[in-house]
């Protein structure tokens, strides 16, 4: 099979009949921060080939603590090509589009979503992930969402729950208060990655002014649970292949 020895124990697991189908998908990550960089990895790891990253920003110093490729030798980097790099160390076979892009209103007509068989975001942006939401859902793709990892250190509150029934999630309130108040709700239902786990910020209170008029709340993270975000929505990738081919 593609990738030789790499995947072996996957197969081992899973058989080649879902190993084939797996590197036959087409899956695109909206987002590699702290989510999105360690779902790119556990689909990479899976024997995901044909993988597309979208993402606008450089790595930062700020990233390290909970980024898969921010490291000291990577900042100053666009995240997507430092992804890029790692993943093809990963499997140099993989077929890795990395996009310096953002999603949104202007640049949505540039991601033909219906061509791709799964669809992952783990946008941070309010508004494009409100945006993608309603365009992902109503693509032919399988969608799945992560819901804020910020504010969490308890591992074992990370849950999986479909958009309407999150519960505990100050993101995923916000988001059906917006899109219900809109009156444009998701043409399908999709699964949302969650956790209702909500800590204080006990260092610097976060608080970054953009311009004269504008702030923005930086909130505290931890490597563990958005890891954890991460490999969870990469699962159930693998998870509904694996339910979809196994009869």
């Amino acid at each position: 099979m593609i990738g030789g020895d790499i995947f072996n124990r996957t197969e081992l697991l899973l058989g080649s009949d879902v190993m084939d189908v797996l590197s036959k998908a087409k899956v695109i990550v909206f987002g590699v921060g702290g989510v999105g960089s360690w779902c790119a990895e556990g689909l990479v790891r899976s024997g995901v080939m044909n993988l597309t990253i979208v993402d606008p920003d450089d790595v930062s110093v700020t990233n390290i603590n909970r980024q898969l490729m921010a490291t000291t030798s990577t900042v100053g980097r666009p995240k997507v090509l430092a992804l890029k790099d790692r993943l093809l160390d990963i499997n140099p076979q993989a077929r890795i589009n990395a996009l310096e892009n953002t999603y949104n209103e202007e640049t949505s007509g540039q991601f033909d979503l219906d061509s791709y068989d799964y669809i992952i975001d783990a946008v941070d942006s309010l508004k494009n992930k409100i945006l993608l939401i309603l365009n992902a859902s109503a693509s032919k793709a399988t969608f799945y969402c992560s819901m804020g990892a910020a504010l969490k250190i308890d591992p074992c509150r990370v849950k999986v729950a479909e958009f309407w029934d999150v519960r505990g999630c100050p993101l995923g309130a916000m988001i059906r208060k917006k899109i219900r108040k809109a009156g444009i709700l998701p043409k399908k239902k999709f699964l949302c990655v969650y956790d209702d786990e909500v800590l204080p910020n006990l260092g610097n209170d976060g608080i970054v002014e953009t311009d004269t008029f504008n702030k923005a709340q930086i909130n505290g993270t931890t490597a563990p649970v958005t890891a954890i975000f991460g490999m969870t929505l990469a699962g159930l990738v693998l998870r509904d292949i694996y339910k979809k081919t196994v009869k």
